[in-house]
């Protein structure tokens, strides 16, 4: 199928590791440092990166965070940043110009270093981002906002760095972005039929192609407090 020509020089790419950060709450892996050189990448993300929590992230359909480093301006102007905070500061692995939650869908397939990725679903925020910038309603205006970058599944494994192109090579899913089916999944506002149509697409990560399942039905039973801010 066409698709638009679409990429980006990658400007950071971020790592971390699991530690405890905040008294009394799980550890995370939230905090992503600056990788310099080739970084490997395998099926489940970059092997020098960690998850803690492998319910709520990593694993082969959340395998790499990709974010939108324009969407870093709009942060500081609604004062929700500090004027000069850099990429890393909401735990992405890719940092880009240039690519967004409106200009990528689900299933776009992309080639980054000699990696291939493909999106397979938006973020979920919770309450990690709270805690982590300080703000305590910031997983909620992540959700409000759409603003909440995306993951890649590796579909071929390779390395990626600092300076390689990022570049769209197919789009399945053209009716699909990103923007558009996370806003679905966040806020439950989806007609039967299109969750129904999500729930068979293989191109979404397994697990909201069971939500939306759920939702097509009149089941799904969320408490989305406890995911935005459990305190």
């Amino acid at each position: 199928m066409n698709c638009p020509a679409l990429s980006a020089t990658i400007n950071g790419v971020f790592v971390g590791r699991i530690e405890d950060h905040w008294f009394d709450k799980p550890p995370s892996a939230i905090h992503k440092i600056a990788a310099d050189g080739p970084q490997t990448v395998t099926t489940v993300g970059f092997d020098t990166d960690a998850q803690a929590d492998l319910s709520v992230h990593g694993g082969p359909d959340k395998a790499i965070h990709h974010y939108a480093a324009d969407h870093y301006a709009s942060w500081q102007s609604e004062g929700l940043l500090p004027p000069g905070t850099l990429p890393a500061a909401f735990g992405e692995n890719l940092s880009t110009f240039g690519m967004n939650e409106e200009t990528l869908c689900i299933g776009d397939i992309l080639t980054a270093g000699s990696a291939i990725l493909q999106i397979s679903q938006g973020r979920q925020p919770c309450w990690k981002l709270n805690e982590h910038t300080g703000q305590k309603t910031m997983a909620y205006q992540f959700q409000k906002t759409g603003r909440t970058g995306w993951y890649y599944r590796v579909l071929e494994p390779g390395t990626i760095q600092v300076g390689d192109i990022i570049n769209l090579t197919s789009r399945p899913c053209p009716d699909w972005s990103v923007a558009k089916v996370t806003r679905a999944r966040l806020t439950k506002r989806i007609a039967a039929e299109e969750a129904a149509y999500l729930s068979r697409l293989p191109e979404l990560a397994s697990g909201w192609r069971d939500a939306f399942r759920k939702l097509a039905i009149g089941q799904l039973d969320e408490d989305t407090r406890k995911r935005l801010n459990p305190d």
